[in-house]
């Protein structure tokens, strides 16, 4: 039997939407469009692009672009319940998220706590909104990832029998998907592992998530 760890998504997976385009849709002049399309479309890397999205945002409106962020975001039917369940099965979850700190942790902070919390931060001192970016690739990554979830899966790796569950739906996750054992997938991430071959279940909520991984330790296939 294998032991379980958990390394999820936040924007479009533990919330409803992505948080970041909900933003540029909100506050962000039209270029933001392209930017977007090349990001989704890997013609820019996600460093390159989320850093150029945010330097569109001016820092003056730090308070409304916070308040929306919070206010907009709506958590996914069971994320509560599925936190609980980790815990109550001694199960390690770590958010691993390429969203920005001065929303990821106030959004997360209801739910806390977690194993950790590793997101992209931001610096309010300039004219615009500069993206800071404290969990790079490490020297086994050469895709500019920003938050590089591969490489936070490695340092994080302590079980060397570990189950790597990933968690997630968009451009973000990709790289994290190969190199899990299963992955929970929806959107753009759900349509990947089909292409890859990615042993992987689609889900809905969080519930199905649960479900998902209880059925796994009933038949004895994983242990907590």
């Amino acid at each position: 039997m294998t032991k379980i760890v958990i390394f999820c998504d936040f924007d479009g997976t533990v919330t409803e939407s992505d948080n970041i385009i909900a933003l540029m849709e909100k506050f962000a002049p039209p270029e933001w469009l392209k930017l977007k399309d090349q990001i989704l479309s890997q013609q820019i890397s996600i460093n390159e692009g989320v850093g150029r999205l945010f330097s569109l945002l001016p820092t003056n409106l730090k308070d409304d672009i916070t308040a929306f962020a919070i206010k907009n975001a709506k958590i996914r039917p069971g994320f509560k319940e599925f936190v609980e369940f980790t815990r109550m099965e001694g199960i390690p979850l770590y958010i691993v998220s390429g969203g920005i700190d001065f929303f990821v942790k106030p959004i997360l902070a209801d739910y806390a706590p977690f194993n950790g919390i590793y997101c992209n931060e931001s610096d309010f001192s300039g004219e615009t909104i500069k993206i800071l970016w404290p969990y790079e690739c490490d020297s086994l990554c050469k895709n500019d990832c920003g938050c590089c979830k591969p490489s936070i899966i490695r340092k994080l790796n302590q079980y060397e029998a570990s189950f790597k569950i990933v968690i997630g739906d968009s451009v973000t996750d990709l790289e994290a998907a190969k190199h899990a054992d299963f992955v929970l997938a929806r959107d753009l991430l759900e349509e990947k592992c089909v292409e890859w071959g990615i042993n992987h279940q689609g889900f809905a909520t969080f519930f199905d998530c649960i479900g998902e991984i209880k059925k796994r330790i009933e038949v004895g296939e994983l242990t907590c």
